[in-house]
């Protein structure tokens, strides 16, 4: 098998298995077609954003990338260390840089490493941009041994590599968006888990100093993250969730493995879904920032979004699942708010990009700006937008199978128009503009997804219902859907 079948960019740059299809020979070929893009499109001086987290090797793979895009005589901003993926994707804009590199596979496990292509403007490339890149590295992918590479000790001494430390910028504009003081002295208790990600020290480092109490939790680097996959919702947050209780905090703020995705726990210890708290950081925006601008969703996204949209006269647009969508579709239309049902949310003050530690900071902000309790605002959210029980199952699928896999349950999918679903009617059937999916709705507002991973070898079947009683059943159908087709 040939790099050619190895290297697929899907909803968010490129992911693999460490050793196995992630290799540095496959890196220096992905970091080749970045370069060769670069160059065609008049970008040599501007540059290269290259970083990286906290993963196994990540910093060597880093390494290796900045070498092969010096060598074509692009110009890279190599990062000092590791850093959350917001803040490369900032760094990409605050330094005019052509295009950002980040070394990531964000939530996946431990196994796996990745490759992240950012716009000019921090946002995930798009769908155009990544189809340019993928042409170029197919040029080259199957002669990684003539990739060009120039030692990056050359490379600094001949003013091609610039070392620099992400936090710097980064930390400085989160201060622009915030009262930060206002923050460190609100006297608040505060659980926060980076994930053992990249991360770790920022919240103790924006709240920290003052009568607010920050407990951080596996702020340290572990590439094993653990033993559970750094994506923040349950059962990885278990542990976040009970230090919560045991500390009587006030808030719990998570993040993923690399800071692009955020979590919330209640002062009750209670998880919050994404969903639930994408609708709460609209209804943030809204009551407390005062805005009307339209907001982007996915597919995968809470119908609250929809009802507050309808109630507050905010434009909401959907999209497939994936930034490389929703971030251009902010841009395009002027939106406010981004977000998908894996807890990536982007603001446009902030940039058209995910970040976990920003939106955290928002819900922060709500409850001291309200002098409410977390919990006693997803009530007050329940009561203005309509209830909303959400829950989501991965099925996963073996690696070797899982092209014919996916063919077939794609067959099933558009021949499957089923006239109930967990007991209840289906009032419509759409399938999904990518192809890699089909969502039903049911007559009450409830709605099953089923879809294939862009990220790793599984099929994910989401619902969200109005009662909390008719979300296994409904998801029960999703998953024989799925298993009976494959």
């Amino acid at each position: 098998m040939t790099l050619r079948s190895k290297i697929v960019f899907g909803t968010d740059g490129w992911r693999a298995r460490i050793a196995d299809n992630y290799t540095f020979d496959a890196v220096r070929a992905c970091a080749a077609g970045v370069a060769d893009w670069v160059a065609r499109s008049d970008g040599t001086d501007r540059g290269v954003v290259i970083g990286y987290d906290r993963r196994f090797a990540s910093e060597y793979f880093a390494a290796a990338t900045a070498e092969v895009v010096a060598a074509r005589g692009v110009r890279v901003h190599l990062a000092s260390t590791d850093a959350p993926t917001p803040a490369l994707s900032w760094a990409t804009l605050r330094r005019k840089a052509k295009v950002g590199i980040v070394i990531t596979a964000s939530h996946n496990p431990w196994t796996y490493n990745g490759f992240k292509v950012k716009s000019e403007i921090g946002t995930s490339a798009d769908p155009e941009m990544i189809a340019a890149i993928q042409q170029l590295i197919q040029k080259v992918e199957d002669r990684p041994d003539q990739i060009p590479r120039l030692p990056l000790a050359e490379a600094r001494t001949k003013g091609l590599v610039e070392d620099f430390d992400p936090s710097v910028d980064y930390l400085a504009h989160i201060g622009e968006l915030f009262d930060l003081e206002g923050f460190r002295g609100a006297g608040k208790t505060l659980v926060c888990d980076p994930l053992y990600g990249s991360g770790g020290g920022y919240f103790p480092r924006l709240l920290g100093g003052g009568r607010t109490r920050v407990v951080e939790i596996h702020g340290e680097r572990n590439p094993f993250f653990g033993g559970v996959n750094p994506e923040p919702i349950q059962p990885n947050l278990d542990e976040f969730l009970a230090r919560i209780k045991s500390e009587r905090a006030d808030l719990g703020l998570a993040v993923d493995g690399d800071a692009d995705r955020a979590g919330l726990g209640d002062e009750q210890g209670t998880f919050a879904s994404t969903l639930t708290v994408y609708a709460l950081l609209m209804w943030y925006l809204i009551e407390v920032r005062g805005l009307r601008a339209p907001v982007v969703k996915t597919v995968s996204m809470s119908s609250m979004v929809d009802r507050l949209g309808e109630r507050f006269g905010v434009p909401v647009h959907e999209v497939p699942v994936g930034f490389k969508y929703v971030g251009p579709k902010m841009v395009e239309t002027g939106a406010m708010m981004g977000g998908e049902e894996s807890g990536g949310f982007s603001f446009a003050m902030n940039m058209p990009e995910r970040d976990g530690i920003v939106a955290d900071l928002f819900l922060l902000d709500f409850i001291l700006k309200t002098k409410k309790t977390p919990s006693a605002l997803v009530a007050e959210l329940m009561a203005l937008a309509g209830p909303s029980f959400f829950d989501r199952r991965d099925i996963h699928v073996d690696a070797a199978s899982y092209d014919a896999a996916k063919v077939k349950l794609t067959h099933a999918l558009v021949a499957t128009c089923p006239g109930q679903l967990g007991g209840a009617p289906v009032a419509k059937t759409v399938h999904l503009e990518t192809g890699d999916g089909a969502k039903y709705f049911l007559d009450d507002g409830s709605w099953l997804l089923i879809r294939f991973s862009g990220t790793e070898p599984l099929v994910r079947v989401y619902a969200e219902t109005l009662t909390r009683a008719a979300l296994a059943p409904l998801l029960d159908a999703g998953e024989a859907i799925v298993k009976g087709a494959l």
